[in-house]
């Protein structure tokens, strides 16, 4: 699919080699017609579409025998009451997001310029599916929210809002995702893009908990810069807190025990809400490439 999109953060050439992949949901969903994902009316009695290629895993009473003896090719029939995604972009735009940046000016490095690489790049991807994205930017409010769309111009509009994401020093973000949940209107697939490092947390995944009553599908990509893991070796630093904590001076043995059970502590307990709240949960380390955590996230969901 082509875009007129002139982001920094869309690399085509790079995504060329992911052009044979997929983006899958793994529950039953509601959208507009396209062929590919599975719909939550029943009956399967819709009127004959179009045929596809046969992928791995699907079930075979959905191939086209007469087609496959005639051509050599597995193809499976389409119809009408098959739907396609609707999947919306979430994307953290708290000023912790910036940890990693090389100054406040030059983000590269940082939680921020990694998110905006992977969401550009999933946008590519979810539309070259012939299916809709949108898009929502989250601090204590929603800055931006765009419905799903696929039009070439939907895309672009959403991946310049991405390269144009200004971050906020807020610590809360439930308000904006209830929000988003008052404004979306129908099932679908839910990507939220956060470091999780909020006051709010449980908070926020109770505005989560609402998509799930209403039976979407919520993914939860956790990113995590490596040197919030472990403190970086040396014998003095000044901690400078990104959302108007104040800053501490001190040497890293001091507090390193102590700050990795901590940090440990808030992690685990991300992944927890994720999966009791019942959404998929990635952790993402800033050090892996995105191409490859985008490659590895696409080949996990097909499998």
């Amino acid at each position: 699919m082509r875009t007129d999109s002139k982001s920094p953060f869309l690399e085509l050439k790079a995504l060329a080699a992911l052009e044979h992949m997929r983006f899958s949901t793994r529950h039953r969903i509601e959208g507009t017609y396209s062929g590919r994902h599975q719909s939550r009316q029943r009956g399967g009695a819709g009127e004959f579409a179009d045929y596809r290629e046969y992928t791995d895993g699907e079930d075979l009473r959905r191939l086209d025998w007469k087609v496959m003896a005639r051509t050599g090719k597995a193809y499976v029939r389409l119809f009408q009451d098959e739907k396609n995604l609707l999947c919306t972009l979430a994307i953290d735009a708290s000023a912790s997001m910036k940890f990693g940046s090389k100054t406040d000016a030059d983000m590269t490095g940082s939680k921020l310029e990694y998110s905006q690489y992977l969401a550009t790049a999933l946008s590519h991807v979810i539309c070259r599916g012939q299916d809709q994205v949108g898009l929502a930017i989250m601090t204590d409010q929603l800055q931006e929210s765009l419905s799903p769309g696929s039009t070439p111009g939907h895309v672009a509009h959403i991946q310049e809002l991405i390269e144009q994401i200004e971050t906020v020093p807020e610590t809360h973000m439930s308000g904006a995702m209830q929000d988003l949940f008052e404004q979306t209107k129908s099932r679908g697939v839910l990507m939220l893009l956060s470091d999780f490092l909020v006051d709010d947390l449980d908070e926020l995944f109770a505005a989560v908990r609402l998509f799930r009553h209403r039976q979407s599908e919520v993914i939860i990509l956790h990113l995590i810069h490596p040197d919030e893991e472990r403190l970086p070796a040396g014998t003095a630093y000044r901690f400078e807190g990104l959302e108007n904590e104040g800053s501490i001076d001190c040497s890293p043995a001091e507090i390193q025990s102590l700050y990795q059970q901590r940090f440990q502590a808030h992690s685990d307990s991300v992944r927890t809400l994720s999966l009791t709240n019942g959404c998929d949960y990635l952790r993402v380390s800033t050090a892996i490439p995105y191409l490859q955590t985008l490659g590895e996230f696409l080949v996990e969901r097909t499998g």
